[in-house]
């Protein structure tokens, strides 16, 4: 297993949000190390991309974007959910792929407790189902907040790997959520993992 490089963010960011499927998100605090398999990215471009934070060019909020690449971007949605975003492509591209899911793979224990307050034997199978399907669940179950807004990726506490998982196919489609970003929510910038 290897750590991605800054050179696997420093490129086309559709290129980097499909090849992100498949790989294995790590988070490190407290003494633990959970660990997911990636299974749903979308990206954004914001050169062109109307649905993209930096549509209208940098601000305080998306500066890390525009910085290089290989860092988090984590930003609070409807003032209680955050999300998660991997940095791509050169500096001044405000650029980047969100991490929509994530399945468990290492201490779901803790992110069961994270996720609902509730050790996993107490959780229902739906419960289980759904503890990281979706953006702002990931980031509960992973303990990921502003407090990780910028971090390197390339370092030790945020960070994803590639154990050289192809078992499965991958699909393309339109993102979700975004009906206000006029031709920009016809692209189809998601992807997702159909396992074989």
């Amino acid at each position: 297993m290897k750590k991605l490089t800054r050179e696997f963010y420093n490129r086309d960011t559709l290129k980097v949000a499909s090849e992100l499927i498949g790989k294995i998100l790590v988070r490190e605090y407290g003494g633990d190390i959970l660990s997911a398999r990636i299974v749903e990215t979308e990206a954004y471009i914001g050169a062109i991309d109307k649905a993209s934070h930096c549509y209208k060019g940098e601000t305080d909020r998306t500066k890390v974007m525009f910085g290089p690449p290989g860092y988090a971007y984590v930003y609070l949605i409807y003032g209680m959910y955050y999300c998660f975003n991997v940095v791509t492509e050169g500096e001044g591209c405000g650029s980047g792929v969100l991490i929509r899911g994530i399945e468990p793979i290492e201490n779901i224990e803790i992110m069961s407790f994270n996720r609902y307050g509730k050790r996993l034997k107490d959780i229902t199978k739906q419960q289980l189902k759904n503890i990281s399907n979706g953006p702002g669940k990931l980031c509960k179950a992973l303990n990921i907040s502003k407090n990780e807004n910028k971090l390197d990726l390339t370092k030790d506490e945020l960070y994803i790997i590639d154990d050289g998982f192809k078992d499965f196919n991958l699909e393309r489609s339109k993102r979700i959520n975004i009906d206000y970003a006029e031709e920009a929510k016809d692209f189809l910038w998601r992807f997702t993992m159909n396992r074989l």
